[in-house]
């Protein structure tokens, strides 16, 4: 199997997000913290949702500009979202994997998050469903962006 180089263009693209999320984490460090000693109140929780949902889509956004750069086209369906993830724990005749298969039920439960709250109402939140993700975030982004380095040093 051939696989695929990557340009420059597409590694410095996939950087910046990375960059972009250790940013988000960096900056919520004061409000996970303070989750860690209190659950939050209805602002905090608020704003837990929201640092959740700007995770994920970061993510999204690094599996995006892979999947065009190898694929071409996005998928095409209600279900793209999954797809796409899903894509990215499988190689084809281009690409290596991205993601190690042991990441795939939590980067699938921040995935769920992220669907749940673009249709949901600020007084849906519970922090019982969101404690894990918000406090586990800051390690977990360690796993999934040591897989996204080792993936861009594997295809160069």
């Amino acid at each position: 199997m051939r696989l695929s180089k990557l340009d420059s263009k597409l590694e410095k693209k996939v950087l910046f997000e990375v960059s972009q999320i250790g940013k988000l984490i960096n900056d919520s460090n004061p409000l996970i913290d303070l989750c860690k000693k209190k659950d939050p109140d209805y602002i905090e929780l608020s704003a837990c949702a929201m640092v959740l949902h700007s995770f994920y889509n970061g993510i999204e956004n690094i599996l995006v500009l892979i999947y065009k750069y190898f694929n071409k086209q996005l998928p095409n369906n209600s279900k793209w979202h999954i797809e796409l993830l899903d894509n990215a724990f499988v190689s084809d005749k281009s690409r290596q994997p991205i993601f190690i298969e042991k990441l795939h039920n939590e980067l699938d439960e921040y995935l769920k998050f992220r669907h749940f709250i673009r249709h949901a109402y600020g007084f849906q939140l519970e922090w019982e469903r969101m404690k894990e993700l918000v406090i586990s975030m800051d390690s977990f982004w360690e796993k999934v962006k040591n897989d996204i380095y080792s993936f861009l040093e594997n295809n160069k």
